[in-house]
């Protein structure tokens, strides 16, 4: 398909969340940038997902047996036709003049890959929780990323398709979900320039933490940013200042997702057991100071 060098295709996995797709297509459809095109990705879901695009003229859907968010939202990129590209997951939404912020950053720096905002967090009615504090990186992009994603959702972010086709889109062959994103700007940061802007571009919908999306799994997100940053050892050995900063990343996902997968035991919260399992295996340390803990304070009570 040819290359149209003034639009934007904007791509929507969605996975039974037909409920708030429409926000989503929305949110595209009022964008102050005029080219755009809409894609819609149904990765295999149960729900009335299939019917939702037909109520949007000119929004295009595709279907596809479940693959994973990966597989989705490269299957977006093959049928479209912009320069540039956008991913908006299913559940979050665009404000108004995010394609424009992105594309005139774009513009004032064309060695960029691609270009990162900020985004706003929302709860599952939509409405506006609050607008937090996030990393304003502006150099060793790459380095900053070993350490910690700074990209806090993949919809503040627009691509150049030819870099992002450079690099072969997202990967698939990681077999987890949920660091997805996190890889790929690994990937690309390590070979092309890219660019944070800073500005508020999205909303994300903050319903997670109670289990309902990819993110609200710590165990798996503990597994899933660990594996996502093992990925880039052969790339970071050798190299002092990567490999200790590889290291730091190690430990502060172990941390922040550790900590959380005992939150969620402590707090009775979905998928216990199989967050336990995730420590013991990817995060031994923590478990253990957790079982520590546990058996100093019965024996203290008891």
């Amino acid at each position: 398909m040819s290359e149209n060098p003034e639009l934007i295709s904007v791509i929507i996995p969605c996975f039974n969340q037909a409920h708030f797709l429409p926000e989503a297509i929305e949110s595209v459809q009022t964008q102050t940038y005029p080219w755009r095109e809409i894609i819609v990705v149904d990765d295999g879901s149960k729900d009335a997902t299939p019917e939702v695009p037909s109520r949007f003229p000119g929004v295009r859907l595709i279907r596809q047996r479940n693959q994973g968010p990966a597989a989705a939202r490269n299957a977006g990129m093959r049928a479209s036709s912009g320069a540039y590209l956008a991913f908006l997951d299913a559940d979050d939404r665009l404000l108004p003049n995010a394609l424009e912020i992105g594309i005139r950053h774009l513009a004032s720096q064309p060695q960029a890959a691609f270009v990162s905002g900020h985004c706003r967090h929302i709860a599952a009615d939509g409405s506006l929780i609050s607008i937090p504090k996030q990393p304003l990186v502006q150099q060793d992009h790459y380095l900053e990323l070993l350490f910690r994603n700074y990209v806090w959702a993949c919809s503040t972010v627009l691509f150049r398709r030819s870099c992002l086709e450079e690099v072969g889109g997202f990967n698939t062959s990681l077999r987890v979900k949920g660091a997805e994103d996190y890889e790929l700007y690994l990937r690309i940061a390590r070979r092309f320039p890219v660019f944070c802007h800073g500005e508020v571009v999205a909303d994300y919908r903050q319903y997670h933490l109670d289990g309902d999306n990819v993110s609200g799994n710590a165990g798996g997100m503990l597994r899933a940013t660990l594996t996502a940053l093992r990925s880039q050892w052969p790339y970071v050995k050798g190299n002092p200042g990567y490999e200790a900063q590889y290291r730091r990343g190690l430990q502060h996902k172990k941390m922040f997702w550790g900590n959380l997968v005992i939150r969620d035991v402590t707090g009775s919260r979905q998928r216990p057991i199989s967050g336990l399992f995730k420590l013991l295996r990817y995060d031994p340390v923590t478990l253990l100071k957790f079982l520590s803990g546990r058996l100093s304070r019965s024996v203290n009570h008891g």
